[in-house]
């Protein structure tokens, strides 16, 4: 079976048939053109998983082939090959969403390595970040881009969009994957948990440091740091931030002697850093240090076409994880969820389909079996609502509380009743939710819940 769908654009013909030869004997589907041009009318006509493409083409370049292919789909991985490397052409190239860069005579095992290369990341990718939209596509197309760099990245959108899936992921394609992907929520923690958190701090540094301790940065040396809500420190903590960032050194708290690190930092706000930044709240030379190469997490409103999917995936974990068998989603339930605004992004949407496989009687998602506010929004689009049967939760399973006004307030009943079936334990609250300790410590703070 065909692993995958490559485009070879090259205007000799003996090259065409070379790699065409070598990629079919790989079990790649290969179709051929002869011309920018050409291959042009083809991408218009199907997808390709793949174009190699010469760089100098008689007519359009192969530079302004892969500017069109782009265009359409951002996803496409092009792989370019020339005769006459230039550093100038390459970096334009890289620049403009290449994959890779490679220089004739291409050897054999060099080709397939490059090509596997690529499949083998775009596939992992897929199964991570589920859907085809456009918006998903880019942001997939971005993360391959920036990956094999050292890059600084910002990550932006909504809480519940996924920032730290894509962090990770980042970080999974990079050349540090095999060192471990740390991180850190800086809204989680007061200032000085988050200074010796991030910096460490030496013994005696102040009440209770008993011992000497490793920060963050020091531990993610050679490796990915991710510091989710950046925007929510002060302007303090920005300043250690930076100086580490520009200096790639860091003093433990209550050090006196420098310590060179080798990180890269990837960063993530919901906050809108612009704004912050003309409110005096956020440093304006962190930012652009930051902002280097910038990623957007889209709203799910922003990415309806990937809701059917999405809800299709998450169905399937849920009916796994609740011993049922579910084999689909009505149409009618399709349509409420693809119609509501998804205040709480990809997160709600996974908890509403969650709540309709534990709360379902039939052997498929219905209408009746979604949350009262999504058959709320259903009602403006025509869509009548039916109220939800009332069925015992499983035993041990933590029932979906049907939210009565808010997302919030979901979100806060859904840790209630967590710390409740827990006795208060917040580590097995924490994993019973699926969420890391210091998260739900968090949340516990925001929503103002005492520990029972």
């Amino acid at each position: 079976m065909p692993q995958g769908s490559i485009l070879v654009v090259d205007d000799e013909q003996r090259q065409r048939e070379i790699y065409r030869d070598i990629l079919l004997d790989e079990g790649y589907e290969t179709v051929t053109a002869p011309s920018g041009e050409a291959a042009l009318r083809l991408v218009a006509q199907r997808r390709f998983d793949l174009v190699l493409t010469d760089l100098n083409l008689t007519g359009m370049t192969g530079i302004d082939l892969l500017s069109e292919i782009l265009q359409t789909d951002p996803t496409v991985a092009i792989v370019l090959i020339t005769g006459y490397p230039s550093i100038e052409s390459a970096i334009d190239a890289t620049k403009r969403g290449v994959y890779q860069y490679l220089e004739k005579p291409v050897d054999r095992s060099r080709l397939l390595e490059v090509v596997n290369d690529a499949f083998e990341r775009l596939a992992s990718l897929k199964r991570t970040i589920i859907g085809n939209s456009p918006p998903t596509k880019e942001m997939i197309r971005m993360i391959l881009k920036v990956a094999p760099t050292s890059h600084t990245v910002l990550i932006l959108g909504e809480s519940g969009t996924g920032k730290e899936l894509v962090a990770r992921e980042i970080h999974k394609h990079s050349p540090r994957h095999d060192q471990p992907f740390l991180a850190v929520n800086c809204a989680s923690l007061t200032e000085t948990l988050l200074e010796s958190e991030l910096f460490g701090h030496e013994k005696g540094a102040f009440t209770d440091a008993y011992q000497q301790k490793k920060g963050l940065f020091e531990r993610a040396d050679h490796s990915t740091l991710f510091l989710d809500e950046i925007g929510d420190t002060s302007l303090a903590m920005q300043a250690k931030i930076l100086r580490a960032l520009q200096e790639r050194e860091i003093m433990r708290v209550g050090g006196t002697e420098s310590i060179k690190v080798d990180v890269r930092i990837i960063a993530a706000t919901n906050r809108n850093l612009d704004q912050l930044m003309r409110e005096g709240k956020f440093r304006e030379d962190l930012y652009y240090r930051l902002k280097v190469i910038p990623i957007v997490c889209p709203p799910l409103r922003g990415r309806r076409g990937d809701i059917e999917e999405l809800s299709l995936h998450f169905m399937r974990k849920a009916g796994l994880a609740s011993g049922r068998e579910v084999c689909g989603i009505s149409p009618a339930a399709m349509n409420a969820l693809e119609a509501y605004q998804w205040p709480g992004n990809v997160r709600q949407l996974e908890w509403a389909i969650e709540r309709a496989v534990v709360l379902g009687e039939t052997d498929q998602v219905e209408l009746q079996d979604l949350p009262p506010e999504i058959l709320q929004a259903g009602e403006e689009t025509n869509i009548a609502e039916v109220p939800a049967p009332a069925v015992p939760p499983s035993p041990g399973r933590l029932t979906p509380v049907i939210p009565e006004t808010s997302w919030e307030e979901h979100e806060k009943a859904k840790i209630m009743e967590a710390l409740q079936r827990t006795n208060g334990n917040i580590t097995r609250a924490a994993q019973l939710l699926g969420m890391t300790f210091r998260t739900l410590q968090y949340r516990l703070e925001k929503f103002g819940i005492r520990k029972q």
